[in-house]
């Protein structure tokens, strides 16, 4: 029995320390990936993403541009210069269910308006992480509960897109607080916003100008150097940390551009065709965002700053029930001492 064994099969040890062994003839486990993938187009997937900038940094009509939908205003119709100013920084969260070739994606999107708006934006941030912060304790209250539901909901936040105004001299104060305290708690990936006021030499030494910030200040801006990844996916993640922050352009109208119908917009000095990388880096955001790193950035949030947050509050309730036991032992001692 052991010849027929070695004789009929191939064995190795795989990476994981299991010995692997190629079946003699055809056993059907490999359809294990159908039966996911139809569980999974059944349940659809979750993606949130938040926005975070000044006013007028076009954070709407990217996200618009983005999901080819038209999901959050990008104009109310009213001059925002006549508009009371937020005093805080608001949080505005608008669901939407897109389909794509069977494929079903509930997307969160939410909003920050006021968002450096006022004169004085000491701790403007903090509604943000707040509520970063809550969807996590949401999220592990649903998970300690007795009885919790099948299937969570998810409303951790995925990715923060931070809009950085194309000024060509770098980070301002507000942008340096604010990043460090969200690149601790969150996906984030910078960008700079209405990149067409940008030549494309300004362009290349505004990024650089950043990209040596992000460096100085430490920002853990993602996509992360991890340990599983492989020499592919390392390389990948190489080239596109070499063109964060990405100089976008977005639009919802299309125009006609040497014959042919494209997303755009005409200025006084021409066209701009947002999907041309020689015009600004749209398609690259795209192409990272929704079609090379979606799942990762859902896996990251879940297994990195999830867990982390997870982590820390079962290690205070843990501490803060060891406290209250040796309270209740100490008094119970004192009491039978009387």
């Amino acid at each position: 029995m052991a010849t027929t064994t070695e004789n009929s099969t191939t064995s190795n040890i795989a990476a994981d320390g299991y010995d692997l062994i190629n079946p003699s003839t055809y056993v059907g486990f490999d359809s294990i990936t159908s039966q996911i993938e139809h569980r999974l187009l059944k349940r659809g997937f979750q993606f949130n993403i938040m926005v975070v900038g000044h006013s007028g940094l076009g954070k709407s009509t990217l996200i618009n541009t983005l999901f080819a939908s038209h999901l959050i205003d990008s104009s109310t119709g009213k001059d925002i210069t006549q508009e009371p100013i937020s005093k805080t920084t608001e949080i505005k969260v608008s669901s939407h269910s897109l389909l794509e070739d069977r494929v079903r994606l509930n997307v969160n999107v939410i909003d920050t308006p006021g968002f450096g708006d006022q004169i004085n934006n000491d701790k403007v941030w903090e509604p943000i992480i707040k509520y970063i912060k809550e969807q996590h304790s949401q999220y592990l209250r649903k998970e300690l509960t007795a009885q919790r539901e099948r299937h969570i909901v998810d409303t951790r936040v995925h990715a923060v897109l931070y809009f950085i105004q194309p000024n060509s001299k770098g980070l301002t104060e507000l942008d340096i607080a604010a990043l460090k305290r969200l690149t601790e708690i969150a996906n984030v990936i910078p960008v700079i916003a209405k990149a067409d006021t940008l030549t494309l030499d300004e362009r290349t030494s505004f990024r650089n100008i950043l990209q040596e910030e992000f460096k100085k200040y430490n920002f853990r801006i993602y996509p992360y150097d991890l340990e599983d990844l492989t020499e592919e996916e390392v390389q990948l993640n190489k080239s596109i940390r070499s063109i964060i922050p990405f100089a976008v352009v977005g639009s919802e109208k299309e125009i006609t551009v040497n014959g042919e119908l494209v997303r755009g917009r005409k200025t006084r000095w021409g066209a701009i065709n947002v999907e041309d990388i020689k015009q600004c880096e749209f398609v690259y955001l795209r192409e990272f965002l929704i079609r090379t790193h979606l799942q990762d950035l859902i896996e990251t949030t879940a297994l990195i700053h999830y867990e982390s947050f997870r982590s820390k509050q079962l290690i205070a309730l843990k501490e803060n029930a060891n406290a209250r036991t040796s309270a209740h032992m100490s008094q119970t001692s004192t009491t039978m001492l009387r």
